[in-house]
């Protein structure tokens, strides 16, 4: 792709997707293009919001007019939004998770392949500065411990909880374990909705490693930390507050020192790593393989918990 400025787009301007909108037009080298929602009082509304930028009609028009595009619908619809996109030569970053089956990733995955077209999955968190951290400091871990706690909000009940908040911590857990997983434990349960809104689930990975995650969205408080023991450290950081400490084994004592992290907003770091892959032709921090994977094991866990209904 030439060096002239990327034309962006967003498909779904809810929440989400208005931020996709503004960082899009703050970005340098980058132009808001166009904007799209299934409520065209919602997409006029955010368009206002951003200098009058152009309204598609349709994803069609959508596509016509940018060359990159932010897929941020509800998660269900990911897969029928982002073919029709693909198939008119968009670069997509696709809100996590990539979509709700293993044969929706398999569409995405050959599609982009075959169209040579870059696909970022929005595990945001993975921009995170914690996950920068913790990429250089975790070396060995033994022991993962993950806690994303939230209020409860009708926003992503398309969906379980461990396919709305856990699917981040998967990525995580995949991520710094680097290891294939072999087993997997999961409980569940409803509280709000037809689908599980608490759950846990223990991951257990090829070279001994070990994730217990735990979330929930019918909770008082919000919580995003992750804890990692190794064998000379262990790390607690908070993904919220991008703050954290390390206790450090030093002769016969225990040395904690804070963690000096240079605070960043992350989803403007990954729209800027995601226009970055697309102008070089790079594969993205989270492409789909690692998009796919985290899926698979949501998928299975989310299976498990539901099995459990039934006996």
């Amino acid at each position: 792709m030439s060096s002239d400025s990327i034309r962006c787009g967003v498909a779904g301007v809810g929440y989400l997707g208005q931020h996709h909108a503004r960082i899009y037009r703050e970005l340098p080298g980058a132009t808001l293009a166009a904007v799209f929602d299934a409520n065209p009082a919602r997409a006029a509304e955010i368009s206002a919001l951003n200098h009058n930028c152009p309204v598609a009609s349709t994803l069609e028009e959508l596509a016509s007019l940018c060359d990159v595009i932010s897929v941020v619908t509800p998660t269900d619809l990911h897969c029928q939004v982002a073919l029709p996109l693909l198939a008119k030569g968009c670069h997509l970053l696709i809100e996590k998770p990539l979509c709700v089956t293993t044969e929706e990733a398999v569409l995405i995955t050959d599609a982009a392949r075959k169209a040579g077209l870059v696909v970022q999955v929005g595990h945001i968190e993975h921009y995170n500065p914690v996950m920068g951290y913790l990429e250089t400091a975790v070396t060995k871990p033994r022991y993962i411990v993950a806690d994303r706690l939230a209020p409860f909000n009708p926003r992503g009940t398309e969906v379980g909880v461990v396919l709305d908040l856990m699917i981040h911590d998967i990525g995580v857990a995949l991520q710094l374990a680097n290891s294939p997983v072999t087993r997997i434990d999961s409980v569940g349960v409803s509280v709000l909705t037809r689908h599980e809104d608490i759950a846990n689930a223990r991951l257990t990975f090829a070279n001994g490693c070990v994730a217990n995650l735990n979330v929930s969205r019918v909770s008082e408080k919000k919580v995003r930390e992750v804890r990692v023991f190794q064998d000379n450290a262990y790390l607690s950081l908070d993904f919220m507050n991008q703050s954290g400490h390390l206790v450090r084994r030093e002769g016969g004592k225990l040395n904690k020192e804070e963690i000096p992290l240079e605070k960043a907003e992350p989803l403007k770091v990954e729209l800027a790593s995601f226009l970055e892959c697309v102008r070089r032709s790079k594969v993205p921090k989270v492409d789909v393989t690692l998009g796919r994977t985290a899926l698979e094991v949501a998928l299975e866990i989310t299976r498990q918990i539901h099995a459990s209904w039934q006996k």
